[in-house]
Protein backbone atom coordinates (compact mmCIF):
# COMPACT_ATOMS: atom_id res chain seq x y z
CA UNK A 1 0.00 0.00 0.00
CA UNK A 2 2.93 2.27 0.82
CA UNK A 3 4.03 1.57 -2.65
CA UNK A 4 1.18 2.34 -4.20
CA UNK A 5 1.05 5.95 -2.25
CA UNK A 6 4.53 6.53 -3.48
CA UNK A 7 4.41 5.94 -6.90
CA UNK A 8 1.27 8.16 -7.04
CA UNK A 9 3.27 11.31 -4.94
CA UNK A 10 5.26 12.51 -8.14
CA UNK A 11 2.12 12.31 -10.67
CA UNK A 12 0.11 13.75 -8.24
CA UNK A 13 2.37 16.39 -7.64
CA UNK A 14 2.80 16.97 -11.73
CA UNK A 15 -1.26 16.98 -11.80
CA UNK A 16 -1.50 19.81 -9.24
CA UNK A 17 1.34 21.93 -11.16
CA UNK A 18 -0.27 21.63 -14.08
CA UNK A 19 -3.12 22.59 -13.05
CA UNK A 20 -2.07 25.74 -11.00
CA UNK A 21 -0.15 26.71 -14.75
CA UNK A 22 -3.87 26.45 -16.35
CA UNK A 23 -5.12 29.21 -13.63
CA UNK A 24 -3.11 32.18 -15.25
CA UNK A 25 -4.40 35.06 -14.96
CA UNK A 26 -6.86 36.21 -17.33
CA UNK A 27 -8.73 40.54 -17.41
CA UNK A 28 -11.80 39.93 -16.36
CA UNK A 29 -12.75 42.56 -18.23
CA UNK A 30 -11.94 43.60 -21.57
CA UNK A 31 -8.19 43.45 -22.72
CA UNK A 32 -8.89 46.37 -25.34
CA UNK A 33 -9.17 49.99 -25.26
CA UNK A 34 -12.38 52.22 -26.14
CA UNK A 35 -11.95 55.91 -25.59
CA UNK A 36 -14.99 58.42 -25.30
CA UNK A 37 -16.73 59.53 -28.54
CA UNK A 38 -16.68 63.06 -29.96
CA UNK A 39 -18.81 65.19 -27.63
CA UNK A 40 -19.44 62.64 -24.91
CA UNK A 41 -18.79 63.47 -21.52
CA UNK A 42 -16.67 60.72 -19.55
CA UNK A 43 -19.78 60.33 -17.45
CA UNK A 44 -21.87 58.78 -20.42
CA UNK A 45 -18.49 56.94 -21.86
CA UNK A 46 -18.42 55.41 -17.94
CA UNK A 47 -22.27 54.53 -18.38
CA UNK A 48 -21.65 52.64 -22.27
CA UNK A 49 -18.76 51.15 -20.74
CA UNK A 50 -21.32 49.55 -17.99
CA UNK A 51 -23.29 48.36 -20.47
CA UNK A 52 -20.84 46.71 -23.09
CA UNK A 53 -19.34 44.87 -20.23
CA UNK A 54 -22.67 43.49 -19.48
CA UNK A 55 -23.54 42.98 -23.30
CA UNK A 56 -20.20 41.33 -23.86
CA UNK A 57 -20.62 38.57 -20.89
CA UNK A 58 -23.99 37.94 -22.41
CA UNK A 59 -21.96 37.08 -26.09
CA UNK A 60 -19.25 35.04 -24.19
CA UNK A 61 -21.63 32.59 -23.20
CA UNK A 62 -22.20 34.01 -19.32
CA UNK A 63 -18.96 32.89 -18.29
CA UNK A 64 -15.32 34.52 -18.21
CA UNK A 65 -12.14 33.67 -19.17
CA UNK A 66 -10.81 32.40 -15.94
CA UNK A 67 -14.30 30.49 -15.47
CA UNK A 68 -13.83 28.69 -18.97
CA UNK A 69 -10.50 28.11 -17.98
CA UNK A 70 -10.47 26.41 -14.61
CA UNK A 71 -13.88 24.31 -16.01
CA UNK A 72 -11.67 23.18 -19.28
CA UNK A 73 -8.89 21.76 -16.68
CA UNK A 74 -10.79 20.45 -14.59
CA UNK A 75 -12.64 18.22 -16.97
CA UNK A 76 -9.28 17.19 -18.94
CA UNK A 77 -8.23 16.23 -15.41
CA UNK A 78 -11.19 14.23 -14.50
CA UNK A 79 -11.36 12.50 -17.99
CA UNK A 80 -7.98 11.41 -18.00
CA UNK A 81 -8.33 9.78 -14.30
CA UNK A 82 -11.28 7.73 -15.19
CA UNK A 83 -9.42 6.33 -18.54
CA UNK A 84 -6.48 5.75 -16.73
CA UNK A 85 -8.10 4.01 -14.00
CA UNK A 86 -9.97 2.12 -16.26
CA UNK A 87 -7.10 0.70 -18.40
CA UNK A 88 -5.17 -0.26 -15.45
CA UNK A 89 -8.04 -2.10 -13.99
CA UNK A 90 -7.71 -3.69 -17.10
CA UNK A 91 -4.19 -4.43 -17.06
CA UNK A 92 -3.63 -5.13 -13.57
CA UNK A 93 -6.50 -5.03 -11.29
CA UNK A 94 -6.57 -3.06 -8.69
CA UNK A 95 -3.26 -2.07 -7.86
CA UNK A 96 -3.17 -1.37 -11.68
CA UNK A 97 -6.09 1.11 -10.93
CA UNK A 98 -4.75 3.22 -9.15
CA UNK A 99 -1.11 3.70 -10.97
CA UNK A 100 -3.42 4.16 -13.89
CA UNK A 101 -5.46 6.74 -12.57
CA UNK A 102 -2.28 9.02 -11.39
CA UNK A 103 -0.94 8.51 -14.70
CA UNK A 104 -4.35 9.62 -16.18
CA UNK A 105 -4.40 12.25 -13.88
CA UNK A 106 -1.14 13.43 -15.01
CA UNK A 107 -1.81 12.83 -18.70
CA UNK A 108 -5.68 14.27 -18.41
CA UNK A 109 -3.98 17.50 -16.60
CA UNK A 110 -1.31 18.06 -19.01
CA UNK A 111 -3.96 18.15 -22.04
CA UNK A 112 -5.90 20.41 -19.40
CA UNK A 113 -3.44 22.87 -19.48
CA UNK A 114 -3.82 23.37 -23.37
CA UNK A 115 -6.98 23.18 -23.89
CA UNK A 116 -7.51 25.57 -20.49
CA UNK A 117 -5.31 28.38 -22.28
CA UNK A 118 -6.96 27.49 -25.47
CA UNK A 119 -10.75 28.17 -23.63
CA UNK A 120 -10.23 31.30 -21.93
CA UNK A 121 -8.38 33.19 -25.65
CA UNK A 122 -11.39 31.85 -27.33
CA UNK A 123 -14.11 33.11 -24.36
CA UNK A 124 -11.89 36.51 -23.73
CA UNK A 125 -11.49 37.27 -27.84
CA UNK A 126 -15.44 36.82 -27.86
CA UNK A 127 -15.92 39.10 -24.96
CA UNK A 128 -13.78 41.74 -26.63
CA UNK A 129 -15.53 41.73 -29.86
CA UNK A 130 -18.75 42.10 -28.33
CA UNK A 131 -17.48 44.69 -26.43
CA UNK A 132 -15.65 46.33 -29.11
CA UNK A 133 -19.12 46.18 -31.22
CA UNK A 134 -21.35 47.41 -28.41
CA UNK A 135 -18.77 50.68 -27.53
CA UNK A 136 -18.79 51.30 -31.52
CA UNK A 137 -22.68 50.99 -32.06
CA UNK A 138 -22.84 53.82 -28.84
CA UNK A 139 -20.60 55.96 -30.24
CA UNK A 140 -17.35 55.58 -28.96
CA UNK A 141 -13.99 55.36 -30.86
CA UNK A 142 -12.59 52.04 -30.53
CA UNK A 143 -8.84 50.60 -31.94
CA UNK A 144 -8.70 49.97 -35.72
CA UNK A 145 -5.67 47.67 -37.46
CA UNK A 146 -3.37 50.22 -39.01
CA UNK A 147 -4.18 48.90 -42.60
CA UNK A 148 -8.39 49.58 -42.31
CA UNK A 149 -7.62 53.38 -41.17
CA UNK A 150 -8.14 56.51 -43.21
CA UNK A 151 -4.18 57.92 -44.51
CA UNK A 152 -5.81 60.45 -46.14
CA UNK A 153 -7.28 62.28 -42.80
CA UNK A 154 -11.24 60.89 -43.53
CA UNK A 155 -13.31 60.78 -46.60
CA UNK A 156 -13.84 63.74 -48.49
CA UNK A 157 -15.37 61.97 -51.69
CA UNK A 158 -11.78 62.82 -53.80
CA UNK A 159 -9.95 59.78 -52.71
CA UNK A 160 -6.52 59.58 -52.45
CA UNK A 161 -3.98 61.63 -54.54
CA UNK A 162 -3.13 61.29 -57.95
CA UNK A 163 0.42 59.09 -58.25
CA UNK A 164 3.55 60.47 -59.92
CA UNK A 165 4.53 59.22 -63.63
CA UNK A 166 7.61 57.25 -63.36
CA UNK A 167 11.00 58.63 -64.07
CA UNK A 168 12.21 59.37 -67.50
CA UNK A 169 14.54 57.07 -68.76
CA UNK A 170 18.37 58.65 -69.41
CA UNK A 171 19.40 60.40 -71.95
CA UNK A 172 19.98 58.16 -75.21
CA UNK A 173 18.31 55.52 -74.06
CA UNK A 174 15.30 53.96 -75.62
CA UNK A 175 12.28 53.13 -73.49
CA UNK A 176 10.66 49.71 -74.26
CA UNK A 177 7.81 49.23 -76.51
CA UNK A 178 4.06 50.07 -75.48
CA UNK A 179 2.71 47.15 -74.50
CA UNK A 180 -0.55 45.99 -76.30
Amino acid sequence: MKQTIRSLRAPAVLALTGLLGACAYLPAGPSVMALPGTGKTFDQFRVDDANCRQFALQQSGGVNAAQASTASALGSAAVGTALGAAAGAAFNGGTGAAVGAGAGLLAGSVVGTGAAQGSAYDVQRRYDYGYLQCMYAAGNRVPVPGAMSDAYGGYSGAGAPPRAAPPLPPPGVQPPPPRY
